[in-house]
């Protein structure tokens, strides 16, 4: 990985998953971090979620728009990889068993029979809500029994940016292996309940999903938008900084 916007990051989607892979097959741990706006605006005001992000097994670029102005700054093709499509491309795998984490005892049901759709065996996994709780004072050892008791290969973890992240780290030291993954909405994506939905596909073509959240979630995701889009300008100096660095 190389960093970008003070955060590791990997464009080549087949690299990521190759690590991923590797790291489930060597019976060893970590985590992954999908980037987004949110997440990489914070990552920039908070050393410690900086420090967390960065110490992640592999990050993964969540936003189009990210890769894209990346693209222009650098005169070359970055390739964005969606924490949604991530999440179903290990789904369809169907080889590993995985453990689904956070977010409401309603939308895991749901994401449960949907996802039977894709792959039966998922019928047989575990699907567990967490209590509410700040980063601090969850039960680490706790939840580190029963994930470690199942033997997951996959840690789907649903509580959103930046509490996921945290929650990771904070988790990983308990776990005896598998491969967490932050990934936010993507629960509600993929269930049929609740009103979080994926932006539709025209719009996704236009990178103009941000959009479609900031109208789904007004309260929460205006103020994150607009959080980032102050730090782009200094964002994107330092960009050009190390660019004349490199070059000189």
């Amino acid at each position: 990985m190389k960093k970008y916007f003070n955060v590791n990051l990997e464009f080549n989607k087949d690299v990521a998953d190759q690590i991923i892979e590797r790291t489930i097959e060597h019976n060893r741990k970590g985590y992954v971090c999908a980037i987004e706006a949110n997440n990489l605006a914070i990552a920039n005001q908070n050393k410690k979620f900086n420090e967390t992000l960065n110490s992640s097994l592999v990050n993964v670029c969540d936003g189009s728009n990210i890769a894209w102005l990346l693209g222009k700054i650098y005169k070359k093709h970055f390739c964005s990889y969606i924490g949604n499509d991530l999440f179903i491309n290990f789904v369809n795998k169907g080889k590993y068993r995985q453990y689904f984490l956070g977010n409401t005892d309603e939308v895991l049901t749901s994401l449960k029979i949907n996802l039977c759709q894709i792959d039966p065996t998922i019928s047989e996994m575990c699907f567990s809500s967490l209590p509410f709780s700040t980063v601090e004072d969850f039960d680490y050892s706790s939840i580190a029994e029963h994930i470690n008791s199942d033997s997951p290969d996959i840690i789907w973890v649903s509580l959103g940016a930046p509490k996921q992240e945290l929650f990771m780290k904070n988790l990983l030291p308990y776990l005896n292996k598998g491969v967490m993954f932050g990934i936010g909405a993507v629960f509600n994506f993929n269930s049929s309940v609740g009103k979080v939905r994926r932006a539709p596909k025209w719009i996704l073509k236009l990178r103009m999903e941000w959009f479609y959240r900031a109208l789904e979630e007004p309260k929460k995701n205006i103020p994150r938008y607009w959080n980032f889009i102050k730090l782009l300008p200094k964002l994107i100096y330092i960009e050009f900084k190390h660019i004349s660095k490199s070059v000189y």
